[in-house]
């Protein structure tokens, strides 16, 4: 029977009851906060296009590291900005380099927490490109060799999660045997596995320093009209050996979210609420446009919603105290 037998806000009559049949929750458990870090000593530098963040040198990001870890999240990522730039991306690969200092700090200095490392050639190269250049071609196979060899020097370094970015093909397989090879089995692997040609990462560019100086990156990162391919880039960096998929960004890419996680249900899927989406929110609640602690909220329940077991977001430490 219909009305009045049914009525559905029986259940939303009070703030109690509603809680008591929520679907979907947020916690802090479910969130990874991103930093960038830099050469030097004492920096604490505001990236202009995303108010609240902060590019940090080793020193200064070990205080902050012991504030995220404190708030009950579980891990940071860690992208890092060289002092030179070069063809070859030396400086990702360094085992002196700013990543692996980083990482090596970590470890000594806060207890309790994971690190994820950015793999990519983007932050480190001249050219600004995810993989090698010759001529105007972005070559694939050459560049693999490169990303494992970086991500051999993180783990080395200490890293406990491996995050591969540069959505070359075959990386992913590169990476686990290089890996493995050098006795790092148990250090896992989370790839970009959908990761879009987005315009939402405009502020990340700034921040990173790795906008590319010809062409844009749509020869290797995915057409944003596209859906049935994010299956099947999954499903390849599963067999490859990846531990955690992610689709990357996430508010404009929800339905992307929800039929991966339909089609793997085995594996953990993270998603990346990318530097576009917090500075829209973040610059809209500053011009008081928006309520800005339910926005926030309200995203990164949707990402959650849609089937997302882990958010990296610019949002974490600030959403971990209202949690709490």
């Amino acid at each position: 029977m219909g009305f009045p037998i049914h009525r559905p806000r029986r259940l939303r009559k009070n703030e109690l009851i509603r809680s008591m049949v929520r679907e979907t929750s947020l916690d802090v458990k479910d969130m990874v906060q991103p930093f960038f870090v830099v050469p030097g000593e004492k920096v604490v530098e505001p990236v202009k296009a995303m108010p609240g963040v902060f590019r940090y040198s080793v020193d200064t990001l070990i205080e902050e590291v012991k504030k995220t870890r404190d708030l009950g999240i579980p891990a940071v990522i860690l992208f890092g900005i060289p002092e030179k730039k070069d063809p070859l991306a030396t400086g990702a690969y360094d085992d002196n380099g700013i990543i692996q200092r980083a990482v090596r700090a970590i470890k000594e200095k806060v207890d309790g927490i994971l690190v994820i490392t950015d793999v990519c050639l983007c932050e480190y190269t001249s050219h600004g490109h995810c993989g090698l250049v010759k001529g105007k071609e972005i070559v694939n196979d050459a560049t693999l060799e490169l990303l494992a060899k970086t991500a051999v020097s993180h783990a080395r370094a200490g890293a406990d999660i491996v995050a591969p970015s540069d959505m070359m093909d075959g990386r992913v397989m590169a990476i686990r045997e290089a890996l493995d090879r050098e006795g790092f089995v148990d250090v896992a692997i989370m790839s970009y596995s959908a990761k879009y040609a987005s315009s939402f990462y405009g502020p990340f560019r700034e921040a990173a320093e790795s906008a590319p100086s010809f062409g844009d990156r749509r020869s290797y990162q995915m057409d944003p009209a596209n859906a049935r391919e994010a299956i099947r880039e999954v499903g390849l960096d599963i067999e490859e050996g990846a531990d955690i998929v992610m689709v990357k960004p996430a508010l404009s890419y929800l339905d992307i979210i929800r039929v991966v996680r339909d089609s793997y249900l085995e594996v953990p899927i993270a998603a990346y609420s990318v530097s576009g989406e917090y500075s829209m929110i973040k610059i809209a609640g500053e011009a008081g446009v928006i309520d800005y602690k339910s926005v926030v909220l309200e995203v990164l329940t949707s990402i959650k919603r849609a089937g997302a077991d882990i958010i990296i977001t610019y949002f974490a430490n600030e959403v971990a105290t209202w949690l709490r």
